[in-house]
């Protein structure tokens, strides 16, 4: 169904008050709203987006999907080797959840709330195409850009599971990879559909620097805020950032989302029909020398701050700020403008760091600021550097301030950053506090100590499960004269409250309860699945030996780690290691 063109309020307001200016003095400058410029690229002009495509515009799509889904494994490799150790795997698990989760309900709702055209779509929210399907005259063009836009959605909730690492539980994110396609598909409806309330104001952003990055950023930001710091992360007074388990991956990962941007990118030129085959090279030109000039400010920035050492993860950062800074830009840049975006979005990247280690804001891979900062600087940049595109109607008939433009596109381009921010942090906050208040977000400080990979996939990278079992007692003996002394202290704070005195042997109870039974360890709780250490270390079933400190009968409740006989264990675990000597 045809989109019926129309003149937002939004429009009269802008016109009115930012051109300010003739046709004129502006040379192709429109003023019209962009529903009524044919041919764009992205949405395809006044038809739904998709329509009229040929077949070797469906192979570039697919094509290109292809190419962009490789970037999976670049965040997964880029964000494991971030992280320590002992969470490399459950990261790479994360990655998996982001496309096996958040892909089944793009095709079950995401795909028709944000392309949908049936009866009912209008400028906040498409309509139709529900668990998608095509009949086999449509199903090219219609699976061809399902394959693409899924791509497009899975991507940015990947952004999300980096600013999370390291103390998310799983069962948790994985709910949360299922809803987090809402936060994205109503911006993608605003931006890309050609009824979208951002479309039809004239909003360009070519490959999804707002759509995608920004909108994941915005709730990768909300969501490492809600978690709080990983444990012990701003003890130290230059911020106790650890060091990259694998900086070998994190380049290795670089490397891949790299080539993958290229499909982002080239493919959003959505076919090679007209001059869009034309354009794809431009945006592949202008994608490279993005990158360029943020890798070159990234080592540039390293040197100057580092006292002389390249650091891996201002290189890698500076690179992918200017690889999002160039993307809703990519097909309308000249060359030159393409390296200059780059490079300050890779500042933004690297400057971003250091800003939020100020602030104490616990973000492991950089996320926010590379997808998020670069995000603002290049959806901005776009009212500065467009180009008028006069091959396909991707610039709908405008360009930037610095080429004469006028400030008009400058304004849209700031208004779809404020409500992209506002939209993606918001829905965001409801959602993950909604999963937090009935599943809980963070993981105990246990199995953050141990790792989400045993605690989560029985998966131990300790060579030595003699050392893997002591690093265990030592976490399980710090909580309990922890919580030893909180309820010693709560004791006396009662004492004093009711100016009473207890005597000695209520005292000394209170100090013993706190001590492995499990009634006074509500932070610890009994989720915790410490077990797979004793099936993955030991080959052994659970214990039925309770822990039982100073003669105290322990609680019933035998699903906490904690309630092990840790001397039943450390025999185990010493036996083992004998017979392994022998």
């Amino acid at each position: 169904m045809d989109a019926t063109p129309t003149t937002t309020v939004l429009d009269v307001f802008l016109n009115a008050t930012l051109s300010n200016q003739t046709t004129a003095d502006n040379g192709n400058y429109s003023t019209a709203p962009a529903s009524t410029v044919p041919g764009n690229g992205t949405a395809g002009g006044t038809q739904a987006a998709g329509d009229g495509l040929s077949w070797d515009d469906a192979t570039w799509i697919l094509t290109s999907s292809f190419i962009i889904f490789t970037m999976q494994s670049g965040f997964g490799l880029l964000e494991c080797g971030n992280v320590s150790s002992k969470n490399e795997v459950n990261i790479m698990v994360k990655n998996a959840v982001d496309v096996v989760f958040g892909g089944l309900t793009y095709w079950m709702f995401g795909f028709g709330i944000t392309f949908g055209m049936a009866a009912g779509t209008n400028a906040f929210c498409g309509v139709g195409d529900w668990f998608l399907d095509s009949d086999d005259e449509n199903m090219g063009v219609v699976f061809a850009k399902f394959i693409f836009q899924l791509s497009f959605a899975t991507t940015s909730t990947t952004i999300v599971s980096g600013a999370m690492a390291e103390r998310t539980k799983l069962n948790s994110y994985i709910v949360f990879s299922m809803l987090n396609t809402v936060v994205y598909i109503f911006p993608a409806h605003w931006i890309w559909a050609p009824n979208g309330f951002l479309y039809t104001m004239g909003v360009i952003d070519v490959a999804g620097t707002g759509a995608v990055h920004l909108c994941g950023a915005a709730c990768g930001l909300v969501a490492t805020l809600l978690l709080k710091p990983r444990i012990g992360r701003f003890d130290d007074e230059d911020g106790g950032a650890p060091e990259m388990s694998s900086p070998t991956n994190v380049l290795l990962g670089t490397f891949m989302l790299w080539w993958g941007w290229l499909g982002f990118n080239c493919g959003s030129t959505y076919g090679i029909q007209g001059g869009k085959w034309k354009l794809a090279a431009r945006s592949a030109v202008s994608t490279m020398l993005g990158s360029l000039g943020g890798g070159l400010v990234g080592v540039t920035y390293s040197y100057a701050t580092k006292k002389g050492q390249f650091n891996v993860g201002d290189i890698v950062n500076g690179i992918l700020g200017g690889l999002v800074s160039v993307t809703a830009i990519c097909a309308i840049a000249s060359p030159f403008g393409g390296l200059v975006i780059g490079s300050f979005g890779g500042l933004a990247a690297d400057l971003g760091v250091p800003l939020l280690n100020y602030l104490k804001i616990d973000d492991p891979v950089g996320a926010v600021p590379v997808h998020g900062f670069a995000a603002i600087w290049g959806m901005l940049a776009v009212g500065l550097f467009a180009l008028n595109d006069s091959l396909e109607g991707f610039s709908f008939g405008r360009k930037g301030l610095l080429y004469g433009g006028g400030p008009y596109l400058l304004g849209v381009q700031l208004i779809a950053v404020v409500v992209i921010i506002l939209w993606g942090a918001g829905v965001s906050f409801v959602l993950l506090k909604l999963i937090d208040v009935t599943m809980g977000l963070r993981m105990s400080e246990e199995e953050e100590e141990l790792g989400a990979d045993i605690c989560e996939h029985e998966i131990d990278q300790n060579d030595d499960p003699y050392e893997e079992i002591q690093r265990y007692l030592t976490i399980c003996d710090a909580h309990e004269n922890k919580m030893a002394d909180e309820n010693k202290m709560a004791v006396e704070n009662k004492i004093a409250e009711e100016n009473k005195m207890a005597d000695e042997s209520n005292v000394e109870d209170a100090e013993d309860d706190g001590k492995g039974t499990g009634r006074d360890l509500p932070a610890a709780g009994g989720s915790r699945r410490v077990f797979a250490i004793a099936r993955s270390l030991f080959k052994a079933d659970k214990t039925d030996h309770p822990h039982k400190p100073n003669g105290i009968v322990a609680s019933t409740d035998l699903n906490d780690p904690i309630n092990f006989d840790k001397n039943w264990i450390l025999r185990r675990a010493i036996k083992k290691k004998i017979t392994e000597d022998i």
